[in-house]
């Protein structure tokens, strides 16, 4: 079995096919598809091992979000392990990860995410042309328009009108964020 199961271009297919099942939640990749696909020699008995080899490891280093030093380190203390991997693996993983490690770990945030996010924001200044006073035509006011929404979903937006007060009101808020984000950043 260890034979059929060193293939470069299987292995590198199955960890194709478990990060479309782990992380970008495309079903209908099962366990047989990814056995009789890619390794149709091996008997499901021996598979199922190998996937679940395969995924923990895997997940292990996308959950970590490994750098490539980390993952030098782990993919060596795997080749070292009892039942670990064999070195030629170790480099089909280390090389998979270098060209998806991107992706996966914007799809992880992507599901990570409880709300919408912020996608986007423009402003602009303007001239007031329309009140209910006529003291307040020609007064400028700042439009901001945030782009709001999940990954996979259709964007909103939210158009907001401020004068100069208000502008002042939010500049005030966002240094007292500032301010809270650098007193939690400072080494205690």
């Amino acid at each position: 079995m260890a034979a059929e199961l060193e293939g470069s271009k299987s292995l590198s297919g199955l960890l194709s096919g478990l990060a479309q099942d782990t992380f970008y939640g495309h079903p209908g990749i099962t366990e047989e598809l990814l056995r009789s696909q890619l390794y149709p020699e091996v008997s499901p008995e021996e598979f199922r091992p190998f996937l679940a080899k395969m995924k923990g490891i895997l997940k292990s280093i996308a959950s970590a979000d490994m750098d490539f030093n980390q993952l030098e380190a782990f993919l060596t203390a795997q080749t070292k392990k009892q039942g670990g991997i064999t070195p030629e693996q170790a480099a089909v993983i280390s090389k998979f990860w270098k060209s998806h490690k991107t992706k996966i770990r914007e799809s992880l945030m992507n599901q990570s995410r409880w709300d919408s996010g912020l996608r986007g924001l423009s402003w602009r200044v303007d001239g007031k042309s329309q009140s209910r006073h006529s003291a307040q035509i020609h007064t400028p006011v700042a439009i901001m328009e945030l782009e709001i929404g999940k990954s996979g979903q259709e964007s909103e937006f939210l158009c907001l009108e401020f004068d100069e007060l208000k502008v002042n009101q939010v500049l005030k808020k966002l240094s007292e964020v500032e301010e809270s984000i650098s007193t939690l950043m400072q080494p205690a």
